[in-house]
């Protein structure tokens, strides 16, 4: 979607979620990949085995302004015409656009001292997402991808990393990397059900029962003679596909009551974090779901209005039933952009790239609930104290959900190391 407040980028002229194609592409890619032996270390695998956990990823497209959310500078000349709203725990505030969020603050934390020094929105993206500064000619894993790999059980119908992608995002993004396709994205276009996930008009449940029988035995006859990594990663990723089209109800909003619909709201995000709570409830482990566009280069105030009137009552609904449900304890929330906005106001009443000072948002579990970590100083225009970056934020993500971030994946005999080796997890925002 082109939005004309934003900087007009190339990133900007297409959807910027991924997707690696359908479940039939997905098998053949797994196969090509599986040659990598993408194995994590077994003590990390030990550890994932005790508790499942599950990591929800608000991805805030354009560049949320932090001035306008999670760290207001009220009655300076950068921080706007919003008041600050006390919340849920004392003495912190926020802007008074996510009222409903403020009540929802003794379940979160806060992050107010980022400094990427990156202002490009790509770059950026790529950042906050991998935990690495880009290089040309390396790529690095997403955080979906590293939360499949280590947390998905191979028994689990749903796919380990899933976008809830805008409507007509058809965009392809190797997003895991050297740890292969099998722990790619999945891209929900529009917030449909994966392609190909629904059985054929006139083939019965018994036909297809047939036809999954006489593939399995061909598989087995065959896997008899010549049984390799490559024929078993084929022969897992439709079994997977197989117990996927039995869930494929769970992608449905629909079957939701109305008054839950219109709790959530009838606009895409509310739909679409929906469609994640109900992901997270039957197992997913990692869903991201965007909401665009907070490029705010023009009117950055009416639009903040516009957009964090959207996803103030969502989100808070959203955090209000995964406690509910028993599921916030297991799940990791994060709230993240890019990037934030200027401090300086321009001549167009926006705010532009800022790379340099700005906040994340985070609950659920492994978190110290209530913490605030880090400060701008006085009107917002650097870090004044505890000054972080995306490798720092990535070491705690894992920390958060029991995992070692120091830990390495073994790819054909080579040690990856899961997150930065040069950075550490925020220890004093952890449980």
């Amino acid at each position: 979607m082109k939005c004309t407040y934003a900087c007009n980028t190339p990133e900007h002229a297409i959807a910027r979620r991924a997707f690696l194609g359908g479940l039939g592409m997905g098998a053949l890619g797994v196969a090509a990949s599986s040659t990598l032996g993408a194995l994590v270390q077994p003590a990390v695998a030990a550890e994932m085995a005790k508790q499942q956990k599950h990591v929800l990823c608000i991805f805030m497209a354009g560049g949320l302004s932090q001035l306008e959310s999670w760290d207001p500078k009220p009655l300076t000349d950068t921080g706007g015409p919003f008041r600050a709203i006390p919340t849920s725990v004392t003495g912190v505030h926020i802007s008074e656009l996510l009222p409903h969020t403020a009540k929802q603050m003794h379940r979160m934390a806060l992050v107010r001292s980022v400094n990427t020094k990156e202002d490009d929105h790509g770059k950026g993206a790529v950042c906050m997402q991998t935990g690495r500064r880009p290089i040309p000619g390396s790529e690095y894993p997403h955080l979906g991808a590293v939360s499949a790999r280590l947390l998905t059980d191979d028994i689990n119908p749903l796919p380990g990393f899933i976008r809830i992608a805008p409507s007509g995002s058809s965009v392809t993004r190797k997003d895991a990397a050297y740890l292969g396709a099998k722990y790619g994205s999945v891209s929900l276009g529009g917030g449909a059900a994966p392609q190909n996930s629904d059985r054929p008009q006139g083939l019965s449940a018994e036909g297809d029962s047939h036809r999954n029988d006489f593939r399995r035995g061909a598989n087995d006859r065959f896997a008899g003679k010549r049984r390799t990594a490559e024929t078993e990663a084929y022969m897992q990723s439709y079994e997977q596909a197989a117990r996927l089209m039995e869930q494929r109800e769970v992608f449905d909003v629909s079957k939701e009551p109305q008054a839950e619909l219109d709790r959530y709201g009838t606009h895409d995000f509310g739909r679409h974090c929906l469609m994640a709570r109900r992901l997270i409830e039957h197992g997913a482990t990692f869903v991201q779901v965007s909401h665009s566009n907070y490029d705010t280069h023009f009117e950055n105030f009416d639009f903040h209005i516009e957009q964090l009137g959207e996803f103030d009552r969502t989100f808070a609904n959203l955090l209000d039933d995964l406690a509910a449900r028993g599921l916030l304890d297991h799940t990791l929330v994060v709230v993240m952009s890019e990037f934030g906005r200027t401090p300086r106001i321009n001549q167009n009443y926006g705010r532009d790239h800022w790379g340099h000072a700005w906040s994340v948002a985070l609950a659920g579990c492994g978190l110290q609930h209530g913490a605030v970590i880090g400060k701008t100083n006085e009107n917002g225009t650097k870090v004044a104290d505890r000054e972080v970056d995306h490798g720092h934020l990535f070491h705690t993500y894992v920390k958060a959900l029991g995992m070692d971030p120091t830990g390495n994946f073994d790819i054909g005999g080579r040690q990856m190391p899961i997150a930065d080796p040069a950075r550490s997890a925020i220890s004093e925002m952890l449980a």
